[in-house]
């Protein structure tokens, strides 16, 4: 662990904050999370209202271990931490990024116009859950004091570090609100969310939607069953070795088709699967008794989220029997309250997703560069606005059309 101090003349408006809280806080950098340690890391992320399992230690470490988000591949695990004596009172999972692959917020276009200057874009800091379009919280902390510090430290960090810019991607709007007191720029975006209204069964949800809507997905269901598929559930306990093979195959077989490399590989699934099976399910589907696809999902007692899927063979229809309509039926059953069927696509909204908002909050060193985003920022944010009543002037739901 390497520790920081608050020095004269660092980060003045940093140091404010942090000495506004009259708190003295034991900081530092951690390059893993093995320097924390599980019961600690997980005790602070239990105290989030914003906690996802992607914050847990189980994935975090995961994705840090096996190689899947480590310096070799662009992301430099650098996580802030404050201590209260003995005790972790604020972390954030922090990375030096050395690329832009993985975020889901694209500043691609950012990076391209430092090039065309002459100016460097990377190394850049980013806060985020590699390679996880999910919000939560981002600021983890025992109290509003330990939040103040922790953003304190961020800025010091930034302030100090040669980074073209800092980074904080899906945090909650409470957190957002809070970055763009601190001088962040914020961003806003949109996806796909369903919720569960109480139903009793998959039918009972469909007669809420329009009956287009409901005759779209039964032929879609349909076309699935003739053509001799049946799907299983595997809960991450009784997940096999044979299981996690075959999923790694078709997730796989996914980026090969798109002439990409995937982001995760076995090791990372094989662990998950060991220390959080709890949040894990898979859907396999098969045909003669062979599997034939794929998809992988997380949860919790309140959220479903969509992580990944592939197949090995095309079957009409199959993605979204086994990313969607097997995912919505296992909420019902379990009374899940939400699901989170990932980044982007519309498509989704024909079958029962509505838009939310999400946010991100950016800092840029260079004043120019600064400003040149900022005044892009407002002309999307207006154009996110637009997108967000057009989005709801196509609402699936029967009562919606007839108000």
């Amino acid at each position: 662990m390497v520790y920081l101090e608050y020095a004269a003349g660092q980060a003045a408006a940093a140091q404010i904050i942090f000495k506004a809280e009259h708190m003295n806080y034991r900081t530092g950098i951690v390059s893993s999370l093995a320097e924390i340690g599980q019961n600690a890391w997980d005790r602070l992320v239990a105290q989030q209202a914003e906690a996802t399992p992607f914050l847990s230690y189980a994935f975090l470490h995961a994705l840090h271990e096996s190689g899947a988000a480590c310096k070799q591949s662009g992301w430099q695990p650098q996580f802030l931490v404050l201590y209260d004596g003995q005790t972790l009172a604020a972390a954030m999972p922090l990375y030096v990024k050395a690329h832009s692959y993985g975020e889901y917020v694209f500043d691609w276009a950012w990076a391209q116009a430092y090039a065309e200057h002459g100016l460097d874009y990377y190394p850049k800091l980013l806060a985020a859950i590699p390679f996880t379009p999910v919000a939560g919280a981002r600021l983890l902390a025992v109290d509003d004091s330990a939040r103040a510090a922790l953003i304190a430290l961020l800025l010091q960090r930034q302030g100090a570090a040669a980074v073209s810019s800092c980074h904080v991607l899906y945090p909650p709007e409470t957190e957002a609100k809070q970055l763009k007191d601190a001088g962040f720029m914020l961003r806003s975006g949109v996806q796909f969310h369903w919720s569960n209204a109480g139903y009793h069964d998959f039918d009972a949800f469909l007669a809420t939607l329009e009956q287009k809507k409901r005759k779209n997905i039964r032929a879609e269901r349909r076309k699935v069953r003739e053509a001799g598929v049946s799907l299983r559930r595997v809960a991450g306990i009784n997940a096999s070795a044979a299981d996690w093979d075959f999923f790694n195959r078709c997730y796989a077989r996914t980026y090969a088709e798109h002439h990409s490399s995937p982001y995760l590989n076995l090791d990372f699934f094989l662990r998950i699967g060991r220390s959080m099976p709890e949040n894990i399910l898979l859907i396999v589907a098969e045909r003669d008794g062979v599997p034939i696809a794929s998809s992988l999902l997380i949860h919790n007692e309140h959220t479903l989220f969509g992580r990944y899927w592939g197949a090995l063979e095309y079957v009409p229809c199959l993605h979204f029997e086994t990313a969607y309509y097997q995912p919505l039926e296992f909420c019902i059953e379990k009374k899940i309250a939400r699901f989170e069927g990932g980044a982007q696509g519309e498509h989704k909204m024909a079958r029962g997703f509505l838009p939310h908002k999400t946010w991100s909050a950016h800092w840029l060193a260079h004043p120019a560069f600064a400003d040149a985003v900022e005044r892009f920022l407002l002309r999307e944010s207006g154009g996110i606005e637009l997108y967000m009543d057009e989005l709801g002037e196509r609402n699936p739901f029967r009562e919606a059309k007839s108000e």
